[in-house]
């Protein structure tokens, strides 16, 4: 047997192996045996990559880094059901259905806990894998779609068609995630819907293939097309087709109590599936009776999404503590004895606002039950009102801002503070000190920022580095275990390293911002120089005209600012610039603007940062305006683009030998 045959012979018994396996629950050779062809088969697609198919399984370890995901135009939308919560919305869902459609039968199909995908084939390979973004425009992820092994490269068929399902991660798969970000000292995962959220949307593909994710195929949105002329043929096609399907628990269902009992046994088989469920989604099964039904401006009329109730759990109201949002806008807060719901420890949940508390006749004291509304964000469902104690203290709404005492104002059911010097303007300070471009201290989002302000956590910047005093009290919270609080800390501590450019932007100083930023601590080097600059000098500086220099001048004089960097140099923080300084005498680089893509013998990156220490710009799109465009292997649109543009396109050899000279 010839080398091309015997890859041939390789890549068809691994598929067919695979199909096995993931089809049809019947494996039929062993996890050795699979990892000794499949070894055999990267040997030999190594040694000859002209005889490599679209459809070897080997493609499934990812590859290309991608500098940003394209957008796609689905074909055809898609849309998402509306959501029902219990039996009486299902008897009115099956009422409407009726008054179209005489005696209906539905399918009951379990609703996987992850984020909807779209593949797309072309006579039988996979060429396409989106996200469903808004519905009508999404994501293309094809390189990640690829790493999943459940989405089969090449169908039994040589058809076009277009097949939708719930890119999802194993509970196993989960487990194995979490571990493997301990063991990095990486925050752990949520859940496994974020973690699937979160790994096929990731640049490099060969992440995504790490994180094991799953497919579920649920959907053709053309059936007709293929001769089909229900929902459960359908489903029963992308089985034939190779796709994994739910057919163990998916039925069929002719009236109301043959879908409650279905949702009462799914519920109670729930916690032992190897995956999440949430709720069942019902849909109507004949596809004619589906075109009668329609759509509405936004949703199917044939079907719906039955979401399971959200666990409950018991706790004492212990203090109502108001928030002030960024917009001014005032929340009451439910906190009380940490409590684990449905697998978090919490210890505070909103209140949404005073109208919500008086409705539920909210007192502290009183024993409340808690759930994750969607499973997610935590939140009061009711007052135990047998159990109130009678020293409960009712509910009373504040008449004054928490944070400056100004006098609220109530607008609809929300009450707001108006004051435009409110403590939310240094609320912003401070996320915007932590954000990217600047000290880049991951862990952080707007909302902890907030609670931590409303908690005496963080009132300046300076209390970043005094946040491990409050390493006990922040586990109580709600997201916030050991493990995340050892990340975050450390995510602070390394913070103090950073160049002076990151914190001289994170600072805030009007007119000053990134460019500028690292224009002025290149030049100055330290801090105590820039504090030291006239306005003159500053003035006279590339790019620093007399409005930025003012603003520069007027920031050092003001004696809080100077107390607050003084206080940063006890805490340890980097005063000094630490980057590259500019060398401008090589003059096919210096002021010119770069692109990189493709697959380089070096990171990208260090090619960026050498760039940009000879005077070059570097941006991630090609325009008009790129100078040159550096390509390393599988460029892809880039290289056609700058083709289009007549963009003089250079390879690594090329560029070496640009900076060398």
């Amino acid at each position: 047997m010839n080398i091309k045959d015997r890859i041939n012979e390789l890549i068809d018994y691994i598929n067919k192996a695979s199909y096995e396996y993931y089809i049809l629950d019947n494996p039929t050779i062993t996890d050795q045996e699979y990892d000794d062809y499949y070894n055999e088969l990267l040997s030999l697609e190594e040694k000859y990559p002209e005889f490599k198919r679209e459809d070897s399984p080997t493609n499934r370890v990812g590859g290309d880094v991608l500098d940003k995901f394209e957008k796609v135009t689905h074909e055809h939308p898609m849309l998402s059901f509306d959501d029902i919560f219990n039996n009486e919305e299902i008897i009115l869902f099956d009422e409407r259905v009726r008054k179209t459609v005489s005696n209906p039968y539905y399918t009951l199909e379990p609703k996987m806990d992850g984020l909807s995908g779209s593949l797309i084939y072309e006579n039988g390979i996979l060429v396409r894998g989106a996200t469903r973004g808004d519905g009508v425009t999404g994501e293309d992820i094809t390189n990640n779609v690829k790493t999943i092994k459940s989405i089969p490269l090449k169908l039994t068929e040589n058809i076009n068609i277009e097949v939708r399902g719930e890119i999802y991660m194993s509970k196993i798969a989960f487990e194995k995630a979490n571990i493997e970000r301990r063991k990095n000292n990486e925050s752990e995962f949520a859940n496994p819907r974020n973690a699937a959220a979160g790994s096929v949307r990731q640049l490099d593909s060969k992440i995504t293939a790490k994180r094991n994710l799953d497919f579920m195929a649920y959907f053709i949105p053309n059936p007709e097309d293929y001769g089909l002329k229900t929902q459960s043929e359908s489903l029963e096609y992308l089985k034939k087709l190779g796709f994994v399907t739910n057919y163990k628990l998916n039925k069929r269902a002719k009236n109301i109590n043959e879908i409650i009992n279905y949702i009462e046994d799914l519920s109670e088989k729930r916690k032992n599936l190897p995956y999440n469920i949430d709720g069942v989604v019902l849909k109507v099964d004949n596809l004619e009776d589906e075109k009668k039904l329609g759509f509405t401006s936004r949703v199917p009329r044939w079907g719906i999404a039955y979401k399971f109730p959200a666990e409950e759990v018991l706790t004492t109201l212990k203090e109502i503590k108001f928030t002030v949002g960024r917009t001014g806008k005032i929340t009451p807060n439910a906190i009380f004895s940490p409590v684990h719901v449905d697998g978090s420890l919490v210890s505070k949940a909103t209140l949404h606002n005073s109208d919500y508390c008086i409705d539920k006749d909210v007192r502290i004291g009183d024993t409340i039950s808690i759930r994750k509304a969607g499973d997610v964000i935590p939140e009061v469902v009711e007052v135990k009102l047998e159990r109130r104690k009678k020293n409960s203290i009712p509910f009373k709404m504040i008449n004054n801002c928490p944070i400056c005492n100004s006098k609220l104002v109530k607008k609809d059911a929300n009450y707001f503070c108006l004051n435009d010097n409110c403590a939310a303007k240094y609320i912003e300070s401070l996320i915007h000190f932590v954000s990217r471009d600047a000290m880049y201290i991951e862990g952080f989002g707007d909302r902890i920022i907030e609670d931590f302000y409303n908690m005496n956590y963080l009132k300046n910047i300076d209390d970043f580095y005094t946040l491990y005093k409050y390493k006990d009290e922040l586990k109580t919270l709600e997201g916030f275990g050991e493990k995340s609080i050892e990340n975050l800390l450390k995510s602070i501590e390394n913070s103090k390293k950073n160049s002076l450019e990151r914190l001289l932007f994170g600072l805030g100083i009007r007119h000053v911002g990134k460019k500028t930023a690292k224009i002025l601590s290149m030049y100055y080097k330290t801090m105590d120089n820039l504090i030291n600059a006239d306005f003159e000098e500053l003035k006279s500086i590339t790019d620093i005209g007399s409005i930025i220099a003012q603003s520069i001048v007027d920031y050092f004089k003001n004696d809080k600012n100077i107390n607050l960097i003084n206080r940063l140099k006890e805490l340890d923080v980097n005063m000094r610039y630490t980057g590259l300084d500019i060398d401008s005498s090589n003059n096919k680089i210096n002021g010119k603007t770069f692109v990189i893509t493709g697959t380089l013998s070096v990171p990208r990156e260090k090619i960026k940062e050498k760039l940009e220490s000879l005077g070059a710009n570097v941006t991630g799109s090609v325009t008009k305006k790129t100078d040159y465009v550096i390509i390393g292997e599988k460029a892809g649109s880039k290289l056609d683009k700058a083709k289009q543009l007549n963009i003089k396109i250079i390879n690594e050899d090329e560029y070496n030998s640009m900076i060398q000279n």
